[in-house]
């Protein structure tokens, strides 16, 4: 998670209601156990101090908002009446959350968010394309077509040299279009920098298009088996195939960031750091490049009003003149300063050993 992807969050002023429920709607009493849930979440939200207007707000969004087939989760954080962040879950959470504090709870959205990769998917076949741009929340934000119509495309009956002739005529303009599809591409993955790119339709389509793409964009394009420019042309399928390699881009992204906390953790020079005071001091030294976080449980922390401003120790902040020193849960305040000082957000499991839970890969030693 960055700065981007929570933005209305980190500009506005709490407290804050962050709240994460399983959200499945596969039973004949859906309705009434969700109605049961928002209720639950209402109290409890009440209990802690929370303002009716934001009650109200989290209460609507619970309702109103559109349900998963089959299991599901959501989360929500809201303030001052109004929703800032709603977003469906991959997976429900392990159990429902409804928490009042000065920062937003995040982690869930971290660690059972969604797709989190924004992407292309471009459907190809001799004549054009088709391309399709999606948010890191899998929501449609884009589209164009590509068509190609200026050239012919179909091989024409005949033999001898004029037929040879039409033919490599098709083939060039075949080859033409595939060269305008690869520059629209290009183009949108210049201006909107999605994580992948993904390629459907026919196969030899489809493989000279991606030969075709630049190589920045080449490095992050997949070609999927399923799907096509037709209508509605394995819809479910190619859905399902994006899925499954998104979670292979996040799990390999995983694997990449637990490698460069392994390569650098307990060196003079190393660029990481595990254990409350090393992140906090990291933090407060702007020198975070992705907060590693597992289970911190209910350890906390000081922070000040402003970004770098926390420390383990109250004194230290004191040293440093900082005036309005509170302490807060480090669950979310890690988080929170990460995101604020334009550092990422991972969280990591049994993949490395994190001292009291929390680590942090470092942009210089």
């Amino acid at each position: 998670m960055d700065q981007d992807q929570v933005r209305p969050v980190l500009d506005a002023r709490g407290p804050f209601a962050s709240v994460f429920w399983e959200d499945s709607f596969n039973t004949e009493d859906a309705a009434r156990q969700l109605d049961l849930k928002s209720r639950e979440i209402a109290a409890g939200l009440g209990e802690q101090g929370a303002d009716e207007a934001t009650i109200d707000a989290v209460v609507t969004a619970v309702l109103d908002g559109d349900h998963p087939v089959g299991a599901g989760g959501r989360g929500v954080v809201a303030a001052q009446g109004r929703v800032l962040l709603d977003q469906r879950l991959a997976a429900p959470p392990a159990r429902q959350v409804a928490r009042v504090s000065e920062l937003p709870y995040l982690l869930p959205f971290i660690s059972h968010g969604g797709a989190g990769v924004s992407y292309v998917v471009v459907a190809v076949d001799h004549r054009g394309a088709d391309l399709v741009e999606h948010d890191e929340h899998g929501r449609e934000v884009g589209s164009e077509t590509v068509a190609g119509e200026q050239h012919q495309v179909h091989h024409v009956r005949g033999g001898g040299f004029a037929h040879a002739s039409m033919r490599g005529n098709v083939d060039e303009a075949r080859d033409q279009n595939l060269v305008e599809v690869a520059e629209r591409v290009a183009e949108r993955v210049g201006r909107s920098r999605p994580g992948r790119v993904f390629l459907v339709g026919e196969q030899q389509s489809r493989r000279a298009l991606h030969a075709k793409l630049p190589p920045a964009v080449r490095a992050i394009t997949e070609e999927l088996s399923a799907g096509g420019r037709a209508a509605g042309a394995g819809r479910d399928e190619v859905e399902r195939e994006i899925r499954e390699a998104l979670a292979r881009y996040r799990l390999a992204g995983y694997e990449e960031l637990a490698e460069r906390f392994r390569m650098g953790v307990g060196r003079a020079d190393g660029l990481a750091v595990t254990g409350l005071d090393e992140v906090a001091r990291a933090l407060s030294e702007a020198n975070v490049d992705t907060a590693l976080i597992g289970d911190p449980g209910d350890a906390e922390v000081w922070v000040g009003a402003s970004p770098g401003e926390i420390a383990v120790d109250e004194g230290a902040l004191r040293a440093f003149g900082v005036g309005s020193r509170r302490k807060l849960r480090a669950d979310e305040a890690l988080p929170w300063m990460a995101l604020v000082s334009g550092a990422s957000v991972a969280v990591l499991d049994e993949r490395v050993d994190l001292d009291g839970g929390v680590g942090a890969l470092l942009r210089h030693s």
